[in-house]
């Protein structure tokens, strides 16, 4: 047996492993292809590109940029400028506090100072066990009910910071 022959063994699980595409691009190809590659679709393909990644990690930045034919620096900008976006993996529940006018008046600042202290989160951040993410919202449209949070998805209104506390609390006994 010569020596190259040894070196050129492939073990088939590893060969197949490696041959096979990562499905979550394959989506990313499809919208931009349906799109034309057209630089004004940027916003579709990185809610596609969330919605299959589950966050926005900077491979798929770049996998964007190059496929639209657009600057890192521009599809970087339209990542960070929407809330909707999150360039970090989020937690297993969402908390989002309004913090429009009626929701800080009503006391939207104390519900998320509240927060941040028993989560020992920054705005922004997931608890270090990944089962709380804590955001802010410029506005959720929900002034009547202020202070209002976002818990997952659901408005609760007129809350408290004990109360903001005590439903986010039930999700770390999970």
């Amino acid at each position: 047996m010569s020596p190259t022959a040894t070196t050129t063994t492939v073990e088939p699980a590893a060969k197949e492993k490696a041959a096979k595409p990562d499905l979550r691009f394959k989506r990313l190809d499809i919208t931009m292809k349906r799109n034309q590659y057209a630089p004004d679709a940027l916003i579709e393909v990185l809610h596609v590109a969330q919605e299959a990644f589950g966050f926005l990690e900077e491979d798929v930045l770049q996998y964007v940029a190059h496929g639209l034919k657009l600057p890192l620096s521009k599809v970087y900008g339209v990542a960070t400028f929407y809330h909707l976006f999150s360039l970090k993996p989020s937690g297993a529940h969402s908390c989002v506090v309004c913090m429009g006018t009626a929701c800080y008046v009503k006391g939207g600042d104390k519900v998320m100072a509240k927060l941040q202290e028993e989560l020992g989160i920054e705005v922004g951040e997931t608890t270090p066990d990944g089962k709380v993410s804590l955001m802010s919202a410029r506005c959720i449209g929900a002034c009547g009910i202020a202070p209002a949070v976002v818990f997952d998805g659901t408005v609760s209104g007129k809350l408290s910071p004990e109360e903001a506390v005590a439903k986010v609390k039930v999700w770390e006994g999970e």
